[in-house]
């Protein structure tokens, strides 16, 4: 029988650690629900919800859990749930996203989006399908070998909604008990079987700026008598990004990218008002916390010199997401374990946002890159509406999660 882990010593460390071998492989615990895992991410693709009205996803995780005989329940934000595996005060996090994106769904496949307007083209889907299949053979190992301390599943609601449904996790006390969490996202640009990590920032800061000027416009003949908004607007588009290569420390990955820029109806006048709208990333906390300070005080002064007025919106989205280096080693160790070692590879930093960053801001732990391109098709990207994985990835982010909560928790 085993020992409970909390509180043990030394020696029961090492016995943990030797009972692991005889633990049957994560992955044949994975495969018998494989076909099972299939069915399930299709049907969520089919069914996408968006951030905080995944009902029917919710619900779908919510009987299978309980069908498995675990004990799941739901988040007070109506969407989303979480379900304890084990006993004991070590508690590793395994957590996937539920929500889709606003967009049309062009796959093509018979599983398409029955939902207008709606689509899995991040990889939800293949996040949450993963995380059930984890969770049921998680179970079976339990039955069969009792953890020694707890695995958390968390399927969180909105993750593509600003500022994030992860905080909604940490506001209920998800995370106060919790050792360590781990997470994944899709990687469509690596070759599925294969799974990118790295120690430190694995995704960046990402925030949201609007500037609005306003002036009293005029005829393009005068401008020396008006307040020139176009001008003003065009200062700030290359400025900003300018003086900020000197105000913020370079090593930060810190980008300022303007996405969209309306003012004027007219070729001979200028107008009384304008907007332009970006994001702001970067990849270290610090210069984070000081951006939207230093990018208001930038943009004032750029467009002092014009007389227009400027009101400047920053929205705070998320911070970047940093990788543990001991939680990295589990779980690279995991990847080898049960893909083999050439499974693993240096996954390269990325600008998008992330907000399993506010989990690991409250504990340590690891995201890693799944990759769902199938070798030599198309490479797509996140977020393009014909977005499209290949679906061995499924059962490979089912083994890689499962694996490296019991490897974290048996210390091997």
């Amino acid at each position: 029988m085993l020992v409970n882990h909390s509180g043990a010593g030394d020696h029961t460390t090492q016995v943990y650690a030797r009972l692991i071998v005889n633990i049957p492989e994560v992955a044949s615990l994975v495969a018998a629900y494989a076909d099972e895992l299939i069915d399930v991410r299709r049907d969520i693709h089919a069914h996408p919800e968006l951030g905080f009205q995944e009902f029917r996803t919710t619900g779908l995780v919510f009987d299978r859990l309980a069908k498995a005989g675990l004990e799941p329940r739901r988040l007070h934000s109506g969407t989303g749930l979480w379900c304890d595996i084990g006993t004991g005060r070590r508690t590793v996090v395994l957590r996937a996203d539920l929500d889709a994106l606003p967009m049309i769904d062009s796959c093509g496949r018979p599983w398409a989006s029955t939902h207008e307007g709606a689509t899995h083209a991040c990889g939800h889907d293949v996040h949450t399908t993963g995380l059930l299949g984890a969770a049921l053979a998680l179970a079976d190992l339990h039955e069969r070998t009792p953890l020694p301390g707890r695995v958390r599943l968390i399927f969180q609601p909105a993750e593509e909604k600003m500022p994030g449904g992860a905080l909604k996790v940490l506001g209920e006390g998800l995370l106060d008990d919790v050792t360590r969490a781990y997470g994944l996202h899709c990687d469509p640009h690596t070759d599925v079987g294969h799974i990118g990590s790295r120690v430190g920032a694995i995704t960046a800061a990402a925030d949201h700026v609007s500037v609005t000027l306003t002036g009293h416009g005029g005829h393009t003949s005068r401008p020396h008598l008006t307040e020139d908004v176009i001008f003003a607007l065009a200062a700030v588009v290359t400025g900003v990004p300018a003086a900020l290569s000197r105000r913020l420390d370079p090593r930060s990955g810190a980008s300022m990218v303007w996405g969209r820029i309306n003012a004027g109806v007219a070729m001979n006048a200028i107008p009384s008002a304008g907007e332009v709208a970006g994001t702001f990333r970067c990849l270290d906390s610090q210069v984070w916390t000081v951006a939207s300070a230093v990018i208001t005080e930038t943009i004032h002064s750029i467009v002092q010199p014009y007389g227009v007025k400027a009101e400047v919106s920053y929205q705070r989205g998320v911070p970047p997401t940093v990788n543990d280096a001991e939680a990295v080693a589990i779980a690279e160790a995991s990847i080898k374990a049960e893909l083999g070692a050439e499974a693993l590879q240096l996954t390269p930093q990325s600008l998008g946002g992330e907000d399993f960053a506010w989990i690991l801001e409250k504990v340590p732990g690891a995201m890693v890159r799944l990759g769902t391109r199938t070798p030599g098709g198309t490479t797509f990207d996140l977020h393009r509406p014909d977005f499209d994985v290949d679906e061995r990835a499924v059962t490979i982010a089912a083994t890689f999660l499962a694996a490296t909560a019991v490897r974290d928790l048996f210390g091997a």
